[in-house]
C-alpha cells in the first residue's frame, strides 16, 4: 500500500470512556479505519487534558484513570480520508475532529 507524499492527518480526540454499542469508540475507529482500507491509525492516550466541559481527566493518585483522554491518529490520502469521515460521524456523538495537509516522507520500508 502507498500514500500519496502530500496526505492529510485525521486527529480525532475522545476519551476513554467513550462507546460505540458498547465497544470503546477508539477500537470501532481503527477497526472501522482497517475496514476501509486506510494506511493505518495510531491511538495514544493522554495522561492529562480537558475538553469542552473543562472537567480535568487526569491520571494522579487521586482520581486513578477517569475517562483519560485519546488522540486516535490517521495519515492517508485526502481522498481516503474524506470517505472515512461520514464512517467516524455516523459513530462519535462526541469529540473533537481535526484535519490538516502533512508531507509523508516514509511509510514502511524501503524492502517491502
Amino acid at each position: 500500500m502507498q500514500i500519496p507524499r502530500q496526505a492529510m492527518l485525521l486527529r480525532i480526540f475522545i476519551g476513554e470512556d467513550d462507546r460505540d454499542d458498547g465497544r470503546p469508540l477508539y477500537e470501532s475507529i481503527v477497526l472501522r479505519a482497517r475496514e476501509m482500507q486506510l494506511a493505518g491509525a495510531t491511538v495514544m492516550r493522554g495522561g492529562m487534558g480537558f475538553g469542552q466541559s473543562s472537567r480535568l481527566h487526569t491520571t494522579k493518585i487521586l482520581r486513578l484513570s477517569e475517562d483519560l483522554p485519546l488522540v486516535v491518529e490517521i495519515v492517508d490520502s485526502e481522498e481516503k480520508i474524506n470517505a472515512f469521515l461520514p464512517v467516524l460521524e455516523g459513530i462519535m456523538s462526541s469529540g473533537l475532529v481535526t484535519l490538516e495537509k502533512v508531507q509523508v516522507l516514509q511509510y514502511g520500508s524501503s524492502g517491502t
